[in-house]
């Protein structure tokens, strides 16, 4: 092959996974951040990915990869990390992403998502209520 062959599906493959990839990426960074700060924190996560690309492209996931860059980026700027059960459920219930999107997206297998979504269901329903007054069990009639 070519130099200029590699270069330029180097290139497509970067470009196909951005589109595969940034709307995802945006919508997850605005469900946690000001508008401003997601669209810099997206811009910045793919100017890293596109300076490491030939790199990425040789690790087993590069969709994984990426996905913990954004998540560690979104996290420092909101000040509080997500677990992944808790990125899952986000995904999934706020930004109403199919399990086979959400294991694209993350680089995790499907049964991983599922067992994730069913983890953070399982840790919602065993979370008490912050306070006796806000427990309807509690409230006078």
């Amino acid at each position: 092959m070519k130099p200029t062959s590699s270069v330029l599906l180097l290139t497509t493959a970067f470009y196909a996974f951005y589109d595969l990839h940034r709307p995802a990426y945006h919508a997850y960074a605005v469900a946690r951040l000001p508008p401003e700060e997601a669209m810099l924190s997206v811009s910045q996560l793919f100017d890293l990915v596109a300076s490491n690309w030939i790199v990425i492209t040789t690790k087993p996931k590069p969709s994984a990869w990426a996905w913990e860059e954004h998540t560690r980026a979104v996290a420092r700027r909101s000040g509080r990390a997500l677990t992944p059960a808790e990125n899952t459920a986000l995904l999934h219930d706020e930004l109403r992403l199919s399990v086979e999107r959400i294991a694209t997206v993350t680089g995790a297998e499907p049964a991983t998502v599922t067992a994730l979504l069913a983890a953070s269901r399982r840790s919602k329903k065993c979370r008490p209520s912050a306070t006796r007054s806000e427990n309807p069990a509690y409230r006078s009639a």
